[in-house]
């Protein structure tokens, strides 16, 4: 199912970027521009975010990249 009609992006793909790591709406943007455009996606995302832990959370609170691996795997792309 798509969650962002916007740039085609499904569900399946925000649960991947955020078992890559990413913890909020911003991050998942950063990852594939989800939210980005008319923003209607965003509580989708922040839905399927949910409110559990999120294993790079204390990285992201000192302000380090926590999507290194997400963003190198997209320029290969």
């Amino acid at each position: 199912m798509y969650v962002c009609s916007c740039f085609g992006i499904t569900e399946q793909q925000v649960k991947k970027h955020a078992d890559d790591g990413a913890c909020t709406p911003r991050q998942i943007a950063s990852a594939c521009k989800a939210g980005t455009d008319c923003g209607s996606c965003v509580r989708r995302i922040q839905a399927l975010l949910g409110r559990g832990t999120c294993p790079r959370r204390e990285l992201a609170d000192q302000g380090k990249p926590v999507l290194a691996e997400v963003t190198t795997l997209n320029r290969a792309a």
